[in-house]
């Protein structure tokens, strides 16, 4: 048998790394997982020959897809097209219960946020729970015209 050192041969390293794997496996299974999710928003969109701003009214969704356990949103910052933190929606726990979910507004008579706006979420829960579906809402109206669509978050490191 090769030795690697008067005490450790190779057979000694590999049932170390084996043992190692197998650890970090468990600890994954019964840890939680955490993400962060861009989600575009767009509070103000152009249209006409003349780029006229048309005004959004801007609901984010945040709907947790598992059926049996909870997520909790932590962070949720929203920026503006320039990429400048515009607001803070939420800075602390919010637990969303299994199929439940939590919105957040951001008027039509808000500005700040402009055709290039987005959120950035935060949110954890235990290992193996599904992944919220988050996604922005944009609707407004004017006159006789309404403009409305949707906008789905992607997970980001």
């Amino acid at each position: 048998m090769k030795t690697i050192s008067p005490r450790i041969t190779c057979a000694t390293v590999a049932i170390v790394l084996v043992v190692m794997a197998a650890m970090a496996a468990a600890k994954q299974k019964s840890g939680t997982v955490a993400e962060t999710v861009y989600v575009p928003a767009y509070s103000s969109i152009f249209h006409g020959d003349r780029e006229r701003e048309f005004d959004l009214a801007v609901t984010l969704s945040v709907r947790n897809t598992d059926m049996k356990k909870p997520i909790t949103v932590y962070r949720i910052d929203y920026y503006n097209g320039a990429g400048k933190p515009v607001h803070t929606y939420l800075a602390g726990d919010r637990t969303v219960g299994p199929l439940a979910a939590a919105q957040f507004v951001v008027r039509e008579s808000d500005e700040r946020g402009g055709s290039g706006a987005c959120f950035i979420v935060k949110w954890r829960g235990a290992a193996g729970v599904n992944r919220p579906l988050v996604e922005s809402v944009m609707i407004g109206t004017g006159g006789q015209q309404g403009v409305s669509f949707t906008s789905r978050g992607v997970t980001i490191r």
